[in-house]
């Protein structure tokens, strides 16, 4: 257990003492892409703050959600605004997670000791997908339907687990209105948190180990 924590301690450095946020060491060859991360996060916090101000007029239900979301759209104030912001937000936001990976892998930080941070950035990745794939059934129109009804599908055929796992995430082997509140809580509530802790983790290591320049 002591070589496991001493593994774990000098890629995550949990036992150095803190210090402060903007106290630290910036190596001076850096370019724009290294601003990929951070554009990412903003795009993030964006998702967040436009997401709430929509789930106060969306109603996850399969006789309302549809009527909520034309609501939204043609009736609130600026609500074609918010709504247009959090899905243009969502499609950048994975754009630049990429973008981040790819210059993380040409400067090869994903070596050790920063494997771990590597594994938490593609794991981000991963909600991040799953988050998108979620939230585009909310509309609930006929494409989201549809588009749902085959990526559901989809996850059936992974062998041994598929059927237990499409139940487990849909409700059913067809897409109903538990579905969609399953869907609707998990955009909302669940994968919005394993991001948010996965970011602050990222973060953390980040602060730690300083920023690899290395090629």
């Amino acid at each position: 257990m002591g070589k496991l924590f001493d593994w774990f301690d000098s890629r995550f450095a949990v036992k150095a003492p803190h210090r402060r946020f903007f106290e630290r060491s910036i190596p001076p060859n850096l370019n724009y892409t290294y601003c990929f991360g951070g554009i990412a996060f903003t795009y993030f916090l964006i998702l967040v703050l436009s997401g709430l101000l929509l789930s106060i007029f969306y109603v996850p239900s399969e006789k309302e959600a549809y009527k909520s979301v034309v609501m939204i759209t043609n009736d609130i104030p600026f609500g074609w605004l918010i709504r247009g912001v959090h899905k243009w937000s969502a499609s950048l936001f994975i754009i630049f997670i990429i973008l981040h990976a790819i210059r993380v892998f040409v400067s090869k930080a994903y070596r050790p000791p920063r494997e771990l941070n590597w594994v938490i950035g593609t794991s981000i990745f991963v909600i991040a997908m799953a988050s998108g794939f979620t939230g585009y059934l909310l509309p609930w129109d006929q494409k989201a339907y549809w588009a749902t009804e085959v990526g559901t599908s989809m996850v059936g055929t992974i062998p041994l687990i598929g059927k237990s796992l499409m139940y487990m995430i849909g409700g059913g082997s067809e897409v109903t209105g538990t579905t969609l509140i399953r869907f609707f809580s998990l955009h909302v509530l669940f994968l919005p948190l394993m991001i948010g802790i996965l970011l602050w983790l990222h973060f953390h290591i980040v602060k730690r180990q300083g920023i690899s320049t290395n090629l």
